[in-house]
């Protein structure tokens, strides 16, 4: 079969490699009918390739057509149409039955001292194939995947993978009161979603930041108040920017969906760099005890939130030896939550909302749709906010 492959840094390819196969009775193969390119996938073009292994499959979020179906799959038959979740979790331990399936007890990567496995996305989590290929293994489908009806778009759907529960968890974690304000520091496809996921739930006031003129203005078209980031001399006029519009106070809530890719922070992205350019003996161990973030995005969030706030945290952070300001955050009683999204704790939640009146806009969220073979120009455009790419499908 045809697969995206990583093979250094800013280098990915579409090769020849061995087609899956089933390996366990819990197991399923699917041929891949859309799979996703994730702002986390760029993180392992650049920034995580320590952690990366020539020929590494990549990709997590996919959905396709079962193929093959392994004897202890109870509820999955040849032809079903599934979307996979990017974590792969058992169900059945406690972790998933406390509704935390990425840290599943069957599938942590216990040698990394990670949690659940995830598809593509390197050895920390396991070095499972990932899912830009025409076909995918789909480990634990006695759990994972999503069963969806026949008929409609696979972008109907294929968010459930990563995207909806992730902009869901978001906002769940930030706990925006009724009729309050929240701020979602980048517009990428985690920001954007999680902004329109906080006006269907009910917030008063959504203030969505960012610096790439297609996405403030997708943003804008569906209600949310846009501040371009550079129009501001500094982070301390954006603050008060917002501020002024919250009673001097700001937000009830702040969500930094930007992460360790955040603009600015030069000498953290200098040290990141650094690391990539050393022999893999030495940058992975150096990457696991030294490395830094790019903490920009975290700093105005925690500058900008108001006095009792609370910072959710879905932009992807892989920093050991980052500085925190404690005081400030002890000092405004600030509540902070994070972590992978727990696809499956919150898809039920989500489906009722993948109608045809589709209120969360998914049927028209994707900004690109390209063949398979396209997967490097696609990489490279996404990296570089070229040609309004928000968010890019690749179709096998």
């Amino acid at each position: 079969m045809r697969a995206v492959t990583w093979q250094g840094k800013r280098d990915v390819r579409v090769e020849n490699v061995p087609d899956p196969r089933i390996e366990e009775p819990t197991d399923v193969v699917i041929r891949v009918t859309s799979t996703g390119l994730c702002g986390s996938d760029l993180h392992l073009y650049e920034v995580l390739t320590p952690f990366m292994t020539p020929g590494d499959i990549l990709g997590h979020e996919p959905m396709g057509i079962v193929e093959e179906v392994g004897a202890a799959v109870p509820d999955l038959q040849v032809g079903d149409r599934i979307v996979v979740p990017f974590q792969i979790a058992c169900g059945n331990c406690w972790m998933c039955l406390t509704g935390l399936p990425t840290q599943c007890e069957t599938t942590q990567v216990s040698s990394e001292g990670m949690g659940a496995a995830l598809f593509g996305y390197t050895r920390l989590y396991g070095a499972v194939p990932g899912g830009q290929a025409e076909y995918l293994r789909v480990p634990q489908a006695q759990y994972g995947p999503i069963k969806v009806p026949q008929g409609p778009p696979d972008d109907r759907f294929l968010y459930l993978s990563d995207v909806l529960p992730t902009a869901w968890q978001a906002v769940a974690y930030a706990g925006i009161p009724k009729g309050g304000s929240v701020a979602v520091l980048g517009l990428g496809p985690i920001g954007d979603m999680a902004c329109r996921v906080a006006r269907v739930q009910g917030a008063g006031r959504v203030f969505g930041v960012d610096l790439v003129p297609e996405r403030l203005n997708r943003a804008k078209e569906r209600g949310v108040e846009t501040f371009d980031l550079r129009s501001f001399d500094d982070e301390k006029e954006l603050v008060e920017a917002i501020r002024d519009q919250t009673d001097g106070r700001g937000p009830d809530a702040v969500i930094d969906a930007v992460g360790t890719e955040a603009h600015g922070s030069a000498a953290a992205r200098m040290v990141q760099n650094a690391s990539s350019l050393l022999p893999r003996k030495l940058s992975g161990p150096m990457a696991e005890r030294f490395s830094v973030d790019r903490l920009a995005a975290l700093y105005t969030a925690i500058e900008l939130v108001r006095r009792g706030g609370t910072i959710s945290l879905s932009g992807v952070y892989g920093g050991m030896a980052d500085p925190m300001p404690m005081l400030t955050l002890f000092d405004k009683q600030i509540q902070m939550r994070m972590g992978q999204a727990n696809v499956r704790r919150w898809s039920d939640e989500i489906i009722p909302y993948l109608t045809d009146e589709d209120p969360l806009g998914v049927d028209d969220f994707a900004t690109h749709h390209v063949p398979l073979s396209d997967a490097p120009q696609a990489y490279d455009m996404f990296q570089r906010k070229k040609d309004g790419a928000v968010k890019v499908i690749m179709k096998p």
